[in-house]
Formats: C-alpha cells, structure tokens, sequence
C-alpha cells in the first residue's frame, strides 16, 4: 500500500468515524483505492455503489479542506461514477 493510501485512509477514518451506510470507492490516481462502508475505511478495490475518481493533489486538497468537492466535480477536477447522491453526501462529510 502506498504512502498516499496510507495517510487518505488514516484522515477518512477521522472525517467518517462511523464509516458509510453505503459502499463508496475513491480512486487515486497512480497511487490506489479507498473502500468506505459500514465496517469502516480501507484499502480496497471492492464493487461500490459510487466511485469518485481524482489526482493526488486533488484528493489531498479535500481531505484538508483546500479543494471543495463540489468545485473540483464542477471544474473535472473529480470525477463521479455511480450514484450521485451519495457522492454528495460523501462530499458534504469531507468538507
């Protein structure tokens, strides 16, 4: 596992304590996969039922607070695939 994944899944973890009643994945580029669900968050490349796609940078932005999520899908910054909604809470709960 990478060190980016490593430190994403380590500030996931505080920002989503209770995990996700969904399956989400992120994807950072380059570097690897992030499951978020009910048990929690985890290196992974599990189906999910949304899949939010984006740079290291980008991803990082998010994570502390320098990027929106909503701006970075705006600009194709992010990209989603899957459920919308869920996307947005994701992005409301990283903001």
């Amino acid at each position: 596992m990478s060190e980016v994944i490593n430190k994403a899944v380590e500030a996931l973890k505080v920002k989503l304590p209770d995990g996700f009643s969904s399956t989400a994945k992120f994807v950072i580029e380059d570097e690897g996969s992030i499951i978020v669900d009910e048990n929690g968050v985890r290196e992974g490349d599990d189906d999910a039922e949304v899949v939010m796609t984006a740079d290291r940078e980008t991803f990082e932005g998010m994570l502390n607070g320098d990027v929106n999520p909503t701006a970075a899908f705006m600009s194709g910054k992010l990209k989603v695939d899957g459920s919308m909604g869920l996307a947005m809470q994701l992005g409301a709960a990283l903001a």
